[in-house]
């Protein structure tokens, strides 16, 4: 509307077609000028017409494509995203074997991860998951898990744009890509709390308790495996050592992948926050890996996170689905706990097909601008980009802080 008019006079279609395609912020302040040029020129008439341009004018830049791209953008560049899960480390296996001096991760074919892709889409931090399939379960998990580890750790100490944080101090000041690493399955321990320790002593922070397959103590989601089948026995004695543990050592517990009954143990037995690192709502998708409005309320409660999965699997039920399908999960959860127990775990590299518009990591612009659409404030969205997860996890290092001087636990 501005750019049409200029001192009362209609501009030309070349000049208002490139008028129009200037970015938001040249927009609204070369426009503001153009209306505010005749108070000094005209009289009366003229400042009325002038304050009727900008009524216009501002009507149609508050609904704007143009400022809610940039109003996104200017949000993740102060607020970059940390992404709660991402197995772009299983993709560095399976295709390259973990030889990063064949690969440049700045642009990896073939995933929807590389450091170019990253930048595009304002990630900040990432949670790296140090996942192994399950039949390697109480045969080489350990070792395996091992290699995952190292990978993450090369991979954020050789290149430049990547630096490895271990606490939340480092993650929140970090200035590069953060690397958080997490271990995705609690088969990864082979029943050790012994290896549990070490793990956390090589720099991981996350652990999720189960994959796709039961462990001997804790119940998974899943039925694809029949490893420890079980009746009513969500979490045993042993595991709820290694919630113990986990609050000790100050690693974050993860529910994604756990059955419901897992999960409801696990915030009855843990003193910190806990996580689920990449999983959605089941009232919009009824897919066990989501979670039930009863256990967000426990969530709340507990003042853990929910970071949602963006795969089309548990966001759109099996079909492709697009960005409004997966902004109700936010929606929803929004609704029923509140926007500061939400965060984002794309499950990027880790899942086969995302809804139309996120196909890859550069694309989170579009689901913060697809939540500004729909009336999520800045401070809302300040939290689910990063500040949320950043509370969660000063809080499970003050429950460390708190339990200092606790021996460690001597269970097997």
């Amino acid at each position: 509307m501005c750019c049409v008019l200029k001192a009362g006079r209609l501009l030309d279609a070349e000049t208002t077609h490139n008028c129009l395609h200037l970015p938001a912020r040249r927009i609204l302040r070369n426009c503001t000028k153009m209306l505010f040029w005749p108070f000094s020129k005209m009289g009366l008439s003229g400042c009325m017409f002038s304050g009727i341009s900008l009524f216009f004018f501002m009507h149609f830049a508050v609904t704007s494509g143009f400022l809610v791209e940039e109003k996104a953008l200017v949000l993740m560049t102060n607020y970059p995203l940390i992404d709660g899960h991402n197995d772009v480390a299983l993709q560095l296996r399976i295709l390259h074997d973990n030889r990063l001096s064949k690969i440049d991760l700045h642009n990896i074919s073939k995933v929807a991860t590389d450091i170019n892709r990253l930048r595009a889409g304002h990630v900040g931090g990432q949670m790296y998951a140090a996942y192994v399939i399950c039949t390697a379960q109480e045969k080489d998990a350990v070792r395996l898990t091992l290699e995952q580890i190292d990978v993450i750790h090369r991979m954020c100490s050789e290149y430049p744009e990547f630096e490895l944080v271990t606490t939340s101090h480092a993650l929140r000041s970090s200035k590069k890509i953060a690397c958080l690493i997490s271990v995705e399955g609690g088969h990864s321990i082979d029943s050790s709390l012994a290896a549990l320790r070490m793990f956390y002593r090589l720099g991981v922070r996350s652990m999720a308790l189960t994959h796709t397959c039961n462990t001997p103590w804790a119940e998974s989601s899943s039925e694809i495996y029949t490893f420890y089948p079980r009746d009513n026995n969500s979490l045993t004695h042993f595991g709820k050592a290694v919630v113990k543990e986990m609050n000790r050592l100050g690693m974050m517990i993860d529910m994604s992948h756990s059955s419901w009954d897992t999960a409801r143990a696990v915030l009855q037995t843990s003193q910190a926050p806990v996580i689920f690192s990449h999983s959605s709502a089941f009232t919009v998708c009824n897919h066990r890996r989501n979670v039930p409005d009863d256990l967000l309320q426990a969530l709340k409660e507990n003042k853990g996170l929910i970071m949602v999965n963006l795969y089309s699997g548990f966001v759109a039920c099996g079909a492709k689905g697009n960005i409004s399908i997966a902004a109700d999960h936010f929606d929803h959860i929004k609704n029923v706990i509140g926007a500061e127990s939400i965060g984002i775990g794309g499950d990027y590299d880790g899942a086969a097909e995302f809804p139309e518009g996120l196909e890859d990591v550069s694309k989170y612009p579009a689901l913060i601008q697809e939540l500004l659409h729909r009336n999520w404030s800045e401070a809302e969205l300040a939290g689910v980009l990063r500040l949320n997860f950043l509370r969660v996890f000063e809080q499970v290092e003050k429950v460390r802080d708190e339990l200092k001087g606790t021996l460690p636990v001597e269970l097997s």
